[in-house]
């Protein structure tokens, strides 16, 4: 389906302007099946201030950084800053290693691998392929608090991290840009890549608890980041029907496209059951997405308009 063109909204002025997190709560925007896509993810400790773009704007030397972001993204990985929160900038100074980290989101494929460099320009011969680096049993709770991409990030982002760093110092990491400015405070939970939003800083810590117990929180759940928006919204349709929260227990197996007015149609695997999902392509209506935006564009949703349930052995499915 080709996209509304974006609408010649009135923008708001200056005494009618809102942050975006606010506007997204005021409209009452929809939080599930809208997290960005991202099998992959390179981390990057980047311990300084943050400019608009984490890797051209930091204490990083800018083409350094430029290039260790093209080399990431050139290789299917997801590029991203990362700094401990609250540290003082004269412990920050006495730093002499920079840790990274590639996470695997892919599902049975989830991983974390640690490794550190002295000089930042190791990371231009660092592999991609996953094999560099230690494997941790250990996840990495990110939270976006990137203040000079969207101010939201840091108002409602700093307080989760802040209240996540306290109950898990060792897992807890401030991060550049995750998407979804709208929704913070944002955060992904690594390696299976669930992303959270407009997640309370008391909320936090359970949210990670229920992570290590293999659960979701379906209240602040926006999707996995391995999956396509169709599939996110087609889990959680499904999930929603099912009452069913453990992360592991529902799994793709395929996703057809539409084609035309045709919806796509999505099969996951629950148990020994099959279920099949339709979805319809649908666009909100003209918003401001980010505190930065000054054009009003629609953003793509899918709407689950169908669901049948095939047992194992049956051949008929049920609807539901």
């Amino acid at each position: 389906m080709t996209p509304p063109a974006p609408a010649s909204a009135p923008v708001p002025t200056a005494p009618d302007w809102a942050p975006c997190s606010d506007r997204s709560r005021e409209r009452g925007d929809a939080l599930g099946a809208t997290g960005g896509l991202g099998r992959r993810w390179l981390l990057v400790e980047i311990d300084s201030p943050w400019g608009p773009h984490a890797f051209l704007d930091s204490a990083l030397d800018r083409e350094l950084g430029r290039a260790i972001a093209r080399r990431a993204e050139a290789a299917g990985l997801r590029p991203v800053a990362i700094r401990r929160f609250g540290l003082r900038a004269d412990e920050r100074r006495e730093r002499t290693t920079m840790r990274w980290a590639i996470a695997e989101t892919r599902p049975g494929r989830e991983e974390m691998r640690w490794g550190t460099v002295e000089d930042p320009a190791e990371l231009l011969e660092l592999p991609l392929d996953g094999s560099a680096g230690e494997p941790s049993e250990r996840p990495a709770f990110l939270v976006c608090t990137h203040a000079r991409h969207d101010r939201c990030c840091a108002v409602r982002g700093r307080p989760v991290a802040a209240a996540l760093a306290e109950a898990y110092p060792e897992e807890t990491w401030e991060c550049s840009h995750l998407g979804g400015d709208r929704f913070a405070a944002t955060m992904i939970l690594l390696p299976h890549g669930l992303y959270y939003g407009r997640v309370p800083a008391e909320d936090a810590p359970d949210i990670a608890a229920a992570y290590q117990r293999g659960l979701l929180v379906p209240e602040h759940f926006r999707g996995r980041s391995a999956m396509s928006l169709a599939v996110q919204a087609a889990e959680e349709h499904a999930r929603s029907q099912l009452g069913e929260q453990r992360v592991e227990a529902v799994t793709l197996l395929a996703e057809t496209p539409g084609a035309g007015d045709e919806p796509t149609t999505v099969r996951l695997r629950h148990g020994l059951d099959e279920i099949v999902v339709g979805l319809q392509e649908r666009w909100t209506e003209p918003l401001l997405s980010t505190c930065g935006a000054r054009v009003p564009f629609p953003v793509r949703r899918f709407e689950a308009v169908s669901m049948e349930i095939v047992p194992a052995g049956a051949h008929a499915p049920r609807q539901r």
